[in-house]
């Protein structure tokens, strides 16, 4: 696949419809790359004309602002922003609900204001659009699917039904863990937890999450997250259930599925 530039769109004289902030999980964590290549597909086959900045991306500064490194978080945001601002970036799309949030709520205090837009909630408008068909039988069809909610997209900005509605389309049997939407479980990556040692317990938190993920008795765990796959898939090998039990992004699920 050969995917734009925002300097290659620049140097045209164009415009994408979309900036797709890749993230760095989604750039360099190998189970995150193949989260990207399915949402770049997606957008490839229905159309879509975005851009990517490549090598011009740096961290959002989230995990540094969260374990609270104030000035190395700013110095990385404005040097996001100035790159943005730079190409007059208005709309940007992200499969990382910590880079979704942090440019959302905490770049325009930096003077970096865009529209931002989770995958998912890109996802189902595509859907809702009509741009987004799914084939009749898909591989997912009347199949068992629990989908976990990350804190960052669920509690942290209220995006509960966009990601539900895009699994309803696959024409899943969706079932809810007991802890589920404003009351969602962490998976323990969060708030930079992913980069550091765990403190003193009698368990990890993503051993307990995929936990209540297993008993549901589904097929497949629905994530939105690359952090949240990661801290799943060590939870779903822990229980040794790694050869019943897949964890999927839910932009994975819909490249699988979608029409000629």
């Amino acid at each position: 696949m050969h995917i734009k530039s925002m300097a290659e769109y620049a140097a045209n004289g164009e415009t994408p419809e979309v900036l797709f902030w890749v993230g760095c999980a989604g750039s360099f964590d190998q189970r995150a790359q193949r989260i990207t290549k399915a949402f770049a597909q997606i957008l490839d086959k229905v159309g879509v004309k975005f851009a990517i900045l490549g090598k011009e991306e740096m961290c959002t500064g989230d995990p540094a602002r969260r374990a609270g490194n104030e000035f190395l978080f700013q110095m990385m945001a404005y040097n996001n922003i100035q790159t943005l601002n730079g190409y007059e970036v208005k709309k940007i799309v992200t499969a990382c609900p910590h880079c979704f949030n942090v440019i959302k709520n905490e770049y325009p205090a930096l003077g970096g204001t865009y529209e931002v837009i989770h995958h998912t909630t890109f996802l189902q408008q595509l859907i809702n659009d009509g741009r987004v068909r799914m084939k009749e039988n898909g591989d997912f069809k009347g199949k068992k699917i629990t989908y976990h909610d990350s804190c960052y997209l669920g509690r942290g900005n209220g995006i509960y039904e966009a990601p539900r509605e895009v699994l309803q389309a696959l024409d899943v049997e969706l079932v809810e863990m007991k802890r589920c939407r404003t009351n969602g479980l962490c998976c323990g990556a969060g708030g930079a937890q992913m980069f550091k040692e765990e403190e003193p317990g009698n368990t990890r938190i993503n051993f307990e999450r995929s936990a209540e993920a297993i008993e549901t008795g589904a097929n497949i765990i629905a994530a939105n997250c690359p952090f949240c796959t990661t801290m799943l898939t060590d939870g779903v090998k822990n229980k040794e259930k790694e050869d019943d039990i897949k964890v999927m992004d839910i932009a994975e699920m819909v490249a699988a599925s979608l029409a000629d």
